[in-house]
């Protein structure tokens, strides 16, 4: 991944951009929500986000973790208003993110987790273009699953802003990934229908064209951003396309299911005190 940019704004340094990063790394690490950090830089400044998200990427890989694929964030029109914004955000999935079908999240593991359904797309070869194309798209992935990002924010209250969800990692939590794999090819992704309960109860609903018209619009453009910042989608990659439905809060005790007909179903448990396995 390409160093963070140490200067923005007429060659000036930056140092808020290592002051954010610091910031959001130890809410992570101790648990403590921080402060928002969009008053760190100018209203919108996007790129010094993205400064912030890969200078903690870099730190975590320096630690040993290891890079599984990415998350397409703010694919919903209206979340996209609310933030101000006209495209979506990304933000990087790491191994160690990875919760098992069925399995549990550990009671203070997360600050204020979220849940949400999505379409996984696993890639099965290269996306190097600048200007990628959804046959490209269709011919690079593998095959899709049902998955369940479980979305967290290091801010406080989740007051965020664009600038902050982006330099949180686009408030990545955690992955859950259905088991059975169906090719690509032998799906209408726009076309799929999900349901989300939690404790058997229905929260969430949607289709794939509620996902920026097709997961595949987002796939693409992902594929297209991050190959012209010189850090392409590779073989192999997890790609969360973005949710179908809105997302739902969790706490101590919840299990969530998503089940996309043509997909199957995925499910996670989240543990309460005293009950981590």
């Amino acid at each position: 991944m390409p160093s963070p940019p140490d200067t923005v704004r007429h060659g000036d340094p930056v140092p808020a951009v290592a002051q954010a990063a610091a910031s959001l790394a130890g809410a992570a690490r101790t648990l403590a929500p921080c402060a928002p950090v969009r008053a760190l830089f100018d209203e919108g400044d996007v790129e010094s986000a993205y400064a912030v998200q890969q200078f903690n990427v870099r730190r975590a890989l320096a630690a040993g973790r290891r890079i599984t694929g990415r998350k397409i964030g703010l694919t919903s029109p209206a979340v996209q208003r609310q933030l101000g914004v006209d495209q979506p955000d990304f933000g990087a999935l790491f191994a160690d993110m990875a919760v098992p079908d069925g399995g549990q999240v550990s009671a203070g593991r997360l600050l204020q987790p979220k849940v949400e359904a999505e379409v996984a797309l696993v890639l099965g070869a290269d996306l190097p273009y600048e200007v990628c194309t959804v046959a490209d798209v269709l011919r690079a992935g593998e095959f899709v699953l049902p998955a369940l990002e479980i979305v967290d924010s290091r801010v406080a209250e989740w007051d965020i802003s664009l600038v902050d969800t982006v330099a949180d990692n686009a408030s990545s939590g955690l992955y859950v990934l259905g088991g059975t794999p169906v090719p690509l090819t032998r799906l209408d992704v726009r076309a799929l229908t999900m349901t989300m309960t939690r404790n058997g109860e229905q929260v969430s609903v949607g289709t794939g064209a509620d996902c920026l018209g097709s997961p595949l619009n987002a796939a693409t453009w992902l594929a297209s951003t991050l190959a012209m910042r010189g850090d392409p989608l590779r073989a192999g990659d997890v790609v969360l396309t973005g949710a179908l439905g809105p997302m739902a809060p969790a706490a101590p005790g919840d299990v969530f299911e998503a089940r996309i007909p043509e997909l199957g179903s995925v499910r996670v448990g989240f543990a309460t005190e005293g009950d981590n396995r």
